[in-house]
């Protein structure tokens, strides 16, 4: 996939896919250094990273009245979906990566791209409470696991949007174990087998 095929799926201005695209040029620049995505996903670096990301946008709940949404991407890695969806306009984006040198890549992909994220440092679960409206993660965790981070940073209204590939159905079924959650199910627009999750915890032990 390509740019325009890119933004043929998803679209975008044409602002933001040029933002998109210094961001991906980066990331090609960066990963000869430390390795940012698996490397052969790097062929495909717009469906299997950018699309996959920008998918979600779609899912986000509306924004609190008065303020801006507070999305929190747990184990950002090389930016994915959290910088994507800060890209989009998504609302007041926190990246959560405790790797020093993928911070340093998130700081210069928001600087080059014109970006404001906040970028925590730390392990998460160093880190303090964050009261998130959305919350996210990609390739980061078993769901039961990602669920159990979220704890202190989600309210009775947070809405976890969580990728997940063909194991997402035991995934869920391990997660549910002592938990009761609403979840909404939608297929992934880059992997058949791929379900993204749409989960409101009414209660987690």
């Amino acid at each position: 996939m390509t740019a325009e095929g890119f933004a043929a799926a998803v679209p975008v201005s044409r602002e933001t896919l040029q933002r998109l695209a210094a961001y991906a040029e980066l990331l090609e620049k960066w990963q000869a250094k430390i390795n940012l995505v698996g490397p052969a996903t790097l062929p495909d670096l717009w469906r299997r990273h950018m699309l996959d990301s920008a998918q979600l946008f779609a899912l986000l709940p509306e924004a609190p009245a008065g303020r801006k949404r507070r999305i929190v991407d747990l184990g950002s890695g090389a930016g994915f979906p959290g910088l994507v969806l800060a890209i989009m306009g998504a609302g007041d984006v926190h990246l959560v990566e405790s790797d020093q040198r993928k911070c340093a890549f998130l700081r210069e992909a928001a600087r080059v791209t014109g970006t404001e994220v906040t970028i925590h440092p730390l392990r998460i679960e160093t880190l303090a409470p964050l009261d998130a409206d959305v919350i996210t993660a990609r390739a980061l965790a078993p769901l039961a696991k990602l669920l159990d981070w979220a704890a202190s940073h989600r309210s009775a209204h947070t809405i976890h949007i969580i990728p997940k590939g063909k194991e997402a159905e035991a995934e869920l079924t391990q997660a549910e174990q002592g938990s009761t959650l609403e979840v909404e199910r939608v297929r992934s627009l880059t992997d058949p087998a791929a379900t993204i999750f749409r989960i409101r915890v009414i209660d987690h032990d």
